[in-house]
C-alpha cells in the first residue's frame, strides 16, 4: 500500500507539472482538447511545436479521459507521421541489426505485460497509460524495421505472445510474478530496468542518426516510466 501510495504521488506530481505548463492551450481548446498538443505523462518535455509530441513530431492526441485536456500526445516523443521529423539513415552491423528486432520485441513484451496487469489491477493506473506509451514505442520500432528491410519480430501476434522462446517465458514468468498489486509494480519496474540496460547497451557504438534518435527517446521514456512505477 504504501508503494502504490508513493507510485501515485510521483505521477499526480507529473500530471500537475503538465497541466500547468500547458496552462495555455487549455485556456485556448478548452478542457477537452482533443488536438494532439501535450506529451505522454511518464516522457520528455513539452512539444515545440503545436499538435507535437517531444520531438515534435505531430502527436495523436488521446483527449478526453487520457490527456484530460492536455491533448494527451501519449507516444512519448514517437507519434504518428514521427517519421517525417526522423533523422536520416545510417549504416547497422549485423549486431545492431539483431539489437533492433530484440528491441522491437521487448518494447511488445512490455506493452503485454502492461495491458495484463491493467487488467488485474485497475487502480494502478499506471498500467493502462503507459501500455499506451508503449504502443507508440513499438510505432517508433517498426519505422526503423521497414527502413532497414528488416522483418518485424512481432508482426500478427496478439498479445501475450512471441515468435522466441526466451521473450515467451520472460512474459509468462512477468505475469504470474503479479500476485499483488506490490508485486505487480515490481515487476513494472524489473521491465522498465531491462529496457534501460539493453537500450544503454545498444546505443554503444551506434553511428546511425535515426535509430540513435529513437533509441535515446526511448532510453528517456523508460526512466521516467521506472520512476511512475516507484523505482
Amino acid at each position: 500500500m504504501r508503494r502504490s501510495l508513493a507510485v501515485t504521488g510521483i505521477v499526480t506530481a507529473g500530471l500537475t507539472a503538465l497541466a500547468l505548463a500547458a496552462a495555455p492551450a487549455l485556456a485556448q481548446n478548452g478542457p477537452n482538447n482533443t488536438s494532439g498538443t501535450g506529451v505522454c505523462p511518464y516522457t520528455g518535455t513539452a512539444p515545440t511545436t503545436p499538435g507535437a509530441n517531444a520531438d515534435g513530431a505531430p502527436g495523436q492526441g488521446y483527449g478526453r479521459g487520457m490527456g484530460g485536456g492536455m491533448g494527451g500526445g501519449m507516444g512519448g516523443g514517437m507519434g504518428g507521421g514521427m517519421a517525417a521529423n526522423l533523422a536520416p539513415m545510417g549504416t547497422l552491423s549485423t549486431s545492431q541489426r539483431a539489437d533492433l528486432v530484440s528491441l522491437a520485441e521487448e518494447e511488445k513484451l512490455a506493452h503485454d505485460v502492461y495491458v495484463a496487469l491493467a487488467a488485474q489491477y485497475p487502480a494502478d493506473y499506471q498500467f493502462a497509460r503507459i501500455s499506451m506509451a508503449e504502443t507508440m514505442h513499438r510505432t517508433a520500432l517498426q519505422t526503423l524495421l521497414t527502413r532497414y528491410g528488416i522483418t518485424d519480430p512481432a508482426a500478427g501476434l496478439p498479445a501475450g505472445e512471441f515468435r522466441t522462446t526466451s521473450f515467451q517465458n520472460l512474459y509468462n514468468d512477468l505475469v504470474a510474478r503479479a500476485t499483488s498489486a506490490a508485486d505487480a509494480l515490481d515487476v513494472g519496474i524489473a521491465v522498465e530496468k531491462r529496457d534501460i540496460a539493453d537500450l544503454t547497451a545498444a546505443l554503444n557504438g551506434l553511428t546511425a542518426p535515426d535509430v540513435t534518435q529513437v533509441y535515446t527517446n526511448l532510453l528517456n521514456a523508460s526512466q521516467r516510466h521506472l520512476a511512475a512505477f516507484g523505482g
